[in-house]
């Protein structure tokens, strides 16, 4: 099996950012405010751009784009038309993305709550999944956008049912690429597979969500080939990181940097699935810490590299 290493958004190791963002306070209190949101857009373009020659150079074939590529896209008052303007610098970045086979995804915000209880947050939300629709779809790659199930109010089975039914007033092709993601305070591995099932949309199992929140109490071993069969043919994707503290109020945030002891901990139960996955790393080094991890599992380990990412076990 092999498995690709990903890192998100912004690399630590290039002095560019792909977040340059404008306030809608600033949008409108400026004579020239579309001046500086084109200025920023293209700032954001010009470093993905850049990010994406970085990625293929180093064999980093697993990224996740940032979710503040266009500022204000999903602002309710804002009309500019980001959809036509810019899409020749797309065309161009994703040409790239294509020709290298390289795995590139988004994951919305925190302010994206579909099953919340509030009208105006579900609008603001189908508004922020559309805009990350178009920027796959920009780039002419397959759109994968990942989701949490989102609020517990009213319980888990009324949130559930709320989730379901606003999911199916998406367009049917942002529908066909969400895939959903369990969560470190609500929404265990159990009931996102059941989820997941019941809309057939894949699953991302972030593996640290998990040892935070199991409220079923269950053997992961017994749902791997459930959670890898929701991809059909497709590689699975997996979420990866390391506590900030052993310490209660800090478990649930992510580490600088991965464990490596228990990296290969998680390595060595998921070979024995023999399927190939690509493990995204939510780490706050990005890139240096997917190097830092690579230069340690050559220590300790005899994985063989296929090349500077990608692990054959």
């Amino acid at each position: 099996m092999r498995i690709r290493l990903g890192y998100v958004a912004l690399s630590k190791c290039i002095d560019e950012t792909t977040s340059s963002t404008i306030t809608y306070t600033s949008y409108i209190a400026s004579n020239n405010g579309d001046e500086k949101l084109d200025k920023a857009i293209k700032s954001n373009l010009s470093a993905l751009s850049l990010i994406i020659d970085y990625n293929i150079k180093n064999n980093i074939h697993f990224y996740r784009l940032t979710s503040k590529l266009i500022p204000l896209a999903t602002h309710k008052e804002v009309k500019f038309d980001y959809l036509n303007k810019y899409s020749d610098l797309f065309e161009s970045i994703g040409d790239k993305i294509i020709a290298s086979n390289m795995r590139v995804d988004t994951h919305p915000d925190q302010f994206a709550v579909l099953n919340s209880t509030k009208v105006d947050v579900v609008e603001n939300t189908f508004r922020i999944l559309e805009y990350h629709y178009n920027i796959l779809r920009l780039l002419k790659i397959k759109p994968t956008i990942i989701l949490h199930v989102g609020s517990g109010e009213f319980g888990k089975k009324n949130s559930i049912s709320r989730f379901i039914n606003n999911f199916k007033k998406l367009n049917i092709n942002i529908q066909k690429s969400i895939v959903i993601e369990n969560d470190d305070k609500i929404y265990d591995v159990y009931d996102v597979l059941e989820l997941c099932n019941k809309i057939n949309v894949p699953f991302v199992l972030d593996y640290h969500h998990h040892i935070c929140n199991d409220s079923h109490n269950i053997d992961l071993s017994d749902y791997i080939t459930r959670i890898f069969d929701t991809w059909g043919n497709n590689i699975p994707k997996i979420h990866f990181s390391s506590p900030k503290s052993k310490l209660k109020k800090e478990f649930r945030s992510h580490s600088d940097y991965i464990n490596v002891f228990d990296f290969i901990k998680f390595l060595e139960f998921i070979k024995h699935y023999n399927r190939d996955v690509d493990i995204m790393l939510e780490v706050k080094e990005k890139d240096e810490a997917l190097f830092r991890l690579v230069r340690q599992l050559k220590l300790y380990t005899d994985y063989k590299f296929i090349d500077d990412t990608t692990i054959e076990l």
